[in-house]
């Protein structure tokens, strides 16, 4: 896939039709500076840092803006966090309301009806289907985001990392654990 992309970017690039410089922007903004790794960053430091978790629960749009990331479809953010009753999910039935700021570009299944749909029907199925299994007993709470509010999980923090670096509580963190199809990578 790599070989593909850098020879359809040779290509354009020679035709004239795109600015390498120009590309080389685009992707730098996505790799640091919307995406996935912002999200990240927010949940490590809620993970570490008590004040700043405590913060992120009461008004979540300040405290990740005080990080640098705002703008983009993240104007208005509610944190919400997993414990050891509840499990959240996150959805937008009617769209596809996405925090671009916190979590980069929304993946296809997002945006699809079958997740839509089935994510409040059936949450429980459809986490299975990620690879999800919850204990029977675990509380699953579904958050709906919409054009005013979007959601942002932060995942239990996996146990034997304490004492870890921000940096390196961030590797933990995925999309899917911050949409709440997924859980934190075990520390290793």
């Amino acid at each position: 896939m790599a070989a593909r992309v850098r020879a359809l970017e040779t290509i354009l690039t020679r035709k004239g039709l795109i600015d390498s410089a120009a590309i080389d922007v685009i992707v730098d903004t996505y790799e640091t500076k919307v995406g996935p790794r912002n999200g990240a960053r927010v949940v490590a430091r809620a993970w570490s840092d008590a004040e700043f978790a405590d913060w992120l629960k009461r008004d979540a749009t300040a405290a990740i803006a005080s990080l640098g990331y705002t703008g983009r479809q993240g104007e208005h953010m509610q944190a919400v966090f997993n414990t050891d009753e509840t499990h959240n999910l996150v959805v937008c039935t009617l769209c596809s309301c996405y925090p671009w700021s916190v979590l980069g570009l929304p993946p296809v299944w997002y945006k699809a009806p079958p997740y839509r749909s089935r994510a409040v029907i059936d949450p429980r199925g459809v986490l299975a289907e990620f690879g999800l299994k919850l204990a029977d007993g675990k509380k699953i709470r579904v958050w709906d985001s919409t054009a005013e509010l979007r959601y942002l999980v932060v995942p239990q923090r996996p146990s034997g990392t304490e004492g870890w670096s921000e940096e390196r509580l961030a590797d933990l963190v995925t999309r899917d654990s911050m949409i709440g199809t997924g859980v934190a990578r075990e520390a290793l």
